[in-house]
């Protein structure tokens, strides 16, 4: 990998706008309207980049050599709103 912080910031980033969308735009449409399709299309991609997300905190714990409450807050964040945006603001620029 060229710059790992680098794709770790896009995957991220993308797991966290999933899991928004998940939560505040498939869940509602599923539950709301009966339309389940929805929350099979978008949980689908969120688990798919949860997964590569949290494949990231391990490889960056062992590449960078974070400690372990670091890579155990990256993945923390990875099961929360906005986690991973926190996250990234706050622990990987340090």
């Amino acid at each position: 990998m060229r710059n790992p912080l680098a794709i770790f910031k896009i995957v991220g980033y993308s797991e966290g706008i999933s899991f928004l969308v998940l939560l505040g735009i498939a869940m509602p449409l599923k539950y709301m309207l009966d339309y389940p399709l929805a929350v099979t299309v978008v949980g689908s991609i969120h688990g798919g980049l949860f997964v590569l997300y949290v494949m990231m905190v391990v490889y960056l714990k062992f590449a960078y050599k974070w400690s372990v409450t670091k890579a155990l807050l990256g993945l923390i964040a990875s099961v929360l709103p906005f986690g991973p945006f926190i996250f990234d603001a706050k622990l990987v620029k340090s």
